[in-house]
């Protein structure tokens, strides 16, 4: 058995897509599919049901994920140790966060929490939600930092990952203020790509009540957030991005038929024990929490993983 071929089970059971998961493992459909079949055939049965438009997992397939999942966790975190040992990457806190937070929340959340001389050092790793879960799961980070909305399922087993909440935002539909007084039905609807934990949970709150297809698609807030301000179009954006232009009129929101998404930001682990540094900053992280009136007690990163 393959390590790749543990990373390209998780690939095709996140996708649900042979040749969205080829892309994304970077290698040809037909040797993807051949490693998929050796893995089938090291376990001894079939972990796919391909019998539908979707690729969805069989009964044994669901079994082994859970175990495969931790299993590539624990191997790139004793990878990354050892890498590390006798480096100053050693005592690093590594912390995978959404691009959104990355610049909107992050720096300002961490310098509450004590003097950086205190925190010691620190890699931050910005990439899409999609992004984030899987360097959480492959152990290349101790923390993930993303919004999350309860009704909103994420793709973090449970039983391995807890999370505490750290923050409040909200998701605003908002258009420069020139087409504010025009019909929401009628606007361009700019939209958040699959990968984009924030586009997850605008289609899990709203499904299909978009009435308009997106004529643009990007998993950057940032980028929507530009688009919106420049007159192209409707975007749910966070106001922890958005918030400054909808005050100054620079932007105007969308309502009252379509309110604002209430949504937490998180801070994910997993449930196994970490470093001494990342222990210690998780009692540190949660103190805080406590002192800011956060329930600390739910740890759930959310319902089970997507399928």
């Amino acid at each position: 058995m393959e390590l790749t071929w543990l990373e390209d089970f998780v690939a095709l059971a996140e996708t649900g897509n042979f040749s969205r998961a080829a892309r994304a493992r970077h290698v040809t459909q037909p040797a993807f599919s051949r490693r998929i079949r050796s893995l089938e055939d090291w376990v001894g049965t079939p972990l796919f049901d391909r019998a539908t438009h979707r690729v969805g997992l069989t009964e044994a397939g669901r079994q082994f994920r859970p175990a495969a999942t931790e299993t590539l966790r624990r191997l790139h975190q004793a990878r990354d140790a050892a890498r590390e040992a006798g480096s100053s990457e050693a005592t690093a806190l590594r912390f995978a966060a959404t691009h959104s937070l990355s610049f909107a929340f992050f720096p300002d959340w961490l310098g509450s929490l004590a003097p950086s001389a205190a925190i010691g050092s620190v890699r931050l790793i910005s990439d899409s939600m999609q992004g984030c879960e899987q360097v959480l799961a492959n152990g290349q980070a101790h923390f993930l930092i993303c919004h999350h909305h309860h009704a909103v399922p994420n793709r973090l087993d449970a039983s391995l990952f807890k999370a505490l909440p750290i923050g409040h935002d909200a998701l605003q539909l908002a258009v420069a203020p020139d087409l504010a007084a025009q019909d929401p039905a009628t606007l361009p609807y700019l939209a958040y790509s699959a990968e984009s934990g924030l586009g997850r949970i605008v289609s899990g709150v709203h499904g299909r009540r978009m009435s308009q297809p997106p004529v643009f698609t990007s998993h950057l807030a940032a980028v929507l957030h530009s688009m919106v301000r420049n007159g192209r179009g409707a975007a749910w954006l966070p106001r922890s991005i958005c918030g400054d232009d909808l005050a100054a009129g620079r932007l105007a929101a969308i309502g009252p038929a379509t309110p604002p998404i209430a949504i937490e930001i998180r801070l994910f682990r997993p449930r196994a024990r970490q470093s001494a540094q990342a222990e210690a900053f998780w009692l540190l992280a949660r103190a805080w929490a406590a002192g800011r009136g956060f329930d600390t007690e739910t740890d759930e990163p959310g319902r089970q993983p997507m399928r």
